[in-house]
Formats: structure tokens, sequence, C-alpha cells
């Protein structure tokens, strides 16, 4: 395989960065959260380097920031497995369909579809729960729990932004949008 003059990479490839971002992401996020609910579920925090990396078991009804949790049970999840279903299958789509992304971008986004296929896994599993288990922080100042999923979707959201920050503006001084993130090594057919 050769990248050609254009800097273009193949369908091949794309499809093998796509399946090793995958398999990496979703296969440490679910053995993570399986080994966090053997050695965590029912047992104290776990404190290291000075409290600034907890580890605890929690379940999340919601998204985000417990975002949703206070609905009723059966709509909360039916809505999130739904509403995460058919973003997964957007961005799916779209990673397929559109020609021209950059490699960055290409790779950013595969990143929020595998922690989305993360979460989404716990959500038709458990009833709409997703395992948490990490907390960081520095003294008062803590983050909520989050798991391998949502590092990966937070990597992937700060990627894009990154990127669509340094390719902001074109010339003319105009805003871009994300289709202008297109430019320079492209992931193409």
């Amino acid at each position: 395989m050769t990248i050609s003059s254009s800097r273009q990479l193949t369908r091949k490839l794309r499809l093998v960065v796509t399946l090793v971002i995958l398999c990496s992401c979703v296969g440490c996020d679910q053995a993570t959260k399986q080994l966090a609910t053997q050695r965590l579920k029912n047992a104290p925090a776990h404190s290291f380097l000075a409290d600034c990396l907890r580890f605890e078991y929690a379940l999340n009804p919601g998204g985000f920031l417990s975002l949703g949790s206070s609905l009723p049970d059966g709509v909360r999840t039916s809505a999130f497995i739904l509403l995460n279903s058919g973003l997964l299958v957007a961005l799916t789509a779209f990673l397929i369909m559109k020609r021209g992304l950059t490699l960055p971008l290409f790779v950013s986004l595969a990143f929020i579809l595998a922690g989305g296929i993360g979460n989404l896994i716990d959500r038709v599993w458990q009833n709409g729960l997703v395992t948490d288990f990490i907390v960081v922080g520095i003294g008062p100042l803590r983050t909520g729990v989050f798991n391998v999923a949502d590092m990966a979707v937070t990597f992937g959201a700060i990627a894009v932004a990154c990127l669509s920050l340094r390719q902001s503006s074109d010339s003319s001084g105009e805003p871009r949008s994300l289709e202008a993130l297109s430019s320079g090594t492209r992931v193409e057919e």
C-alpha cells in the first residue's frame, strides 16, 4: 500500500485504523469495567497518589455528569439506548461515507465512536446503567466518576475541538466548518 502524492489513505487503512481503535478502546473499557465490578463493588474506594487518583465503583443511570438520571427508569433506559444507538449509527455512517476526512479528524471521531459503543454495551446489558469507577482530583476539586469509554469520548471530543480551532479560519478570516477539516492528510477510498 502506498500513500499517493496527495497523501490520501486507502479504504483498507481506514478500516484497519477503525478496527484497532474500536477493539482496543471497547476491549479495555469492558475489561476494566469487569475488573472494577469484581474488585470494587461493595468495597471502599482505593486511593493512590495522595488521593489524586481514586477507584470507586458506581453504577451511573444518567449520561455525562449524571444528566437525565432523575428520569423514570423505563423512560431513561429507552431514551439513552435509542439516543446513543442513533448517534452511533449516524457517526458510523459519517465515517464510512465521508471521503476526504483528515486522518486526525477520522481518528478523533473513531475514539468517540469507540467510547459510545463501550457505554452502550453497559446500557443494554445493565438495564440502562453504566459502570463507572475512576475519580481524579486534588483536594476538594474532583471529577465525577467515569470510565475508559468516557475517556475515549472525551479525548475524541477535545481532539475535534482542537482540530477545529487550529483550522478555525481560512485566508479570508471567515470561520470554517467541520467540513473544512478535510484538508491535509486525507482518509480516502
